[in-house]
């Protein structure tokens, strides 16, 4: 079964938005209702319901699950009716191979009638074994995702899906799975910001002393001046106005944070980054050296083929030792076809312009960049960047192309300034924040979006090979603040 994920909140009609102001609305319409039917919206009927939504949901799934073997043992049922019918055919080829010069035409028309069925049956497996070995290597590395135990990780994950106005039918293990990994790879993160939270919000209302303790906590997190200024006078502002409680103000706090990251991705008009059907799409990935840009890569093409998508991937990086073979080995596990030159010093732009004559020739819908690492202070090698966007510029006019910086989260206020460079020397139109597992600044994403105004389109947050999906911003403030 595929599941789209560059359609995921396109196909549900869902927008992080709209999610935001209904979740405002929701906690608006809790406030002024309380002092008239408090027992009707207290915390209990609330956390009642998200429960009984999870319950329906992993219902649903295990059903779905129970089905799935179901139909894989029917296949593998019809199988071996296949071999043993395979089995059977051969003596009777056997047979009637010495009777045919002596038989009549129909005898003649049966043999060769089976025979050729025989053949059939040979080629196809032929053709098939390959890509059982291929599967095979693949499912030692990426393991599909199973229904494990309802448990709170379960329901924290239904909740999240339920917030955004997700039907129990409507929900994937997939999703399940991929905020489950989100939530423990932002797990360095979380334990100094909410730990600190807690400490600081306590049961009283909001303070300008906890207010200064959470400028604090987010400049640690590396979310940066601009946002962490965003972010605080606008709480100012709501106390002014009112009295805060904590848990109101985290409610505020989330809505800012919300709103800081979905600002440079609703400037350009596209919700979620997605090839387009129908034409070609070009990626570039570009960044400094060691943030993991061909494993990320490796990565996307795994999750364009599992969304349904055809992919290429062009070996550009010709610089770097071993990076051919390094593009090779991910193709492999993910079934995409690579386009590479292992001269040494080989033209980047040649590599891009072979890749992007095969994408035409098999009606491609995404061709993935590899690009060499390179400091954003080195001007020969950003010049050489140029160049491979000038040659996709003058061979495929047509094409859609983005242009995406790999930003290793570790490296916090470094990385900022990369993609400040980045930006604009390589036309930049999109972040991806890796390695958010192996650090506890994954505020960083709050810094790219105030200060470099890149939309985030991609976030990685394990080593696997499914530890990276398009960026939810909801979804990813949710994870960030998991404890409460």
């Amino acid at each position: 079964m595929v599941y789209d994920w560059f359609n995921r909140q396109a196909s549900d009609d869902v927008s992080t938005e709209k999610v935001l102001e209904e979740k405002a609305e929701g906690s608006e319409e809790l406030s002024s209702d309380s002092s008239n039917n408090q027992e009707e919206s207290s915390p209990m009927n609330q956390e009642e319901s998200s429960l009984e939504w999870a319950r329906s949901a992993y219902a649903r799934l295990k059903a779905q699950q129970e089905q799935q073997k179901t139909s894989q043992a029917s296949v593998e049922i019809d199988s071996a009716s296949e071999t043993a019918l395979t089995a059977n055919v051969q003596p009777e080829l056997s047979a009637q191979s010495s009777s045919l010069e002596a038989g009549g035409s129909l005898l003649e028309q049966a043999a060769l009638q089976r025979q050729s069925r025989q053949q059939e049956l040979e080629a196809r497996v032929e053709e098939v074994s390959p890509q059982l070995a291929q599967q095979s290597q693949f499912s030692e590395t990426s393991p599909e995702p199973k229904l494990g135990e309802f448990d709170e990780t379960f329901a924290w994950s239904a909740e999240v899906l339920a917030a955004q106005g997700r039907k129990p039918e409507k929900i994937s293990l997939e999703e399940i799975d991929w905020l489950g990994r989100l939530r423990r790879g932002l797990e360095k993160t979380r334990q100094g910001f909410v730990k600190g939270l807690l400490e600081n919000l306590g049961d009283d209302p909001l303070t300008p002393e906890v207010l200064d303790d959470l400028e604090t906590l987010l400049l640690r997190a590396d979310a940066g001046v601009e946002a962490t200024d965003q972010v605080l006078d606008a709480l100012r502002r709501r106390m002014n106005e009112e009295v805060v409680d904590p848990a109101e103000g985290l409610r505020f706090l989330k809505q800012q944070l919300c709103n800081l990251l979905e600002a440079p991705i609703q400037d350009t008009g596209t919700d979620l980054l997605a090839p387009e059907r129908g034409r070609l799409n070009i990626w570039l990935f570009v960044g400094v050296n060691g943030v993991g840009k061909t494993t990320t890569l490796g990565k996307l093409a795994n999750l364009a083929v599992r969304s349904g998508y055809s992919a290429l991937i062009a070996a550009a990086d010709t610089f770097r030792a071993a990076a051919v073979e390094q593009v090779k080995v991910w193709g492999a596990r993910s079934g995409v076809p690579v386009i590479a030159n292992s001269t040494a010093n080989a033209d980047p732009a040649a590599v891009v312009f072979d890749a992007i004559g095969a994408a035409r020739s098999k009606s491609t819908d995404l061709v993935l960049v590899d690009t060499a690492g390179r400091l954003q202070t080195k001007h020969n090698l950003m010049e050489e960047l140029q160049k491979v966007r000038r040659i996709i510029d003058r061979l495929a006019p047509e094409a859609r192309v983005e242009s995406l910086l790999i930003l290793d989260a570790s490296q916090g206020q470094n990385g900022l300034r990369q993609a400040m460079a980045f930006a604009q020397a390589a036309a930049l139109t999109g972040v991806v924040i890796t390695k958010l597992d192996g650090t506890s600044r994954g505020g960083v994403a709050l810094a790219v979006a105030s200060e470099a105004r890149l939309p985030i389109r991609f976030i990685g947050a394990g080593e696997g090979i499914r530890d990276l999906r398009p960026f939810n911003s909801f979804e990813f403030v949710e994870a960030l603040l998991a404890n409460y």
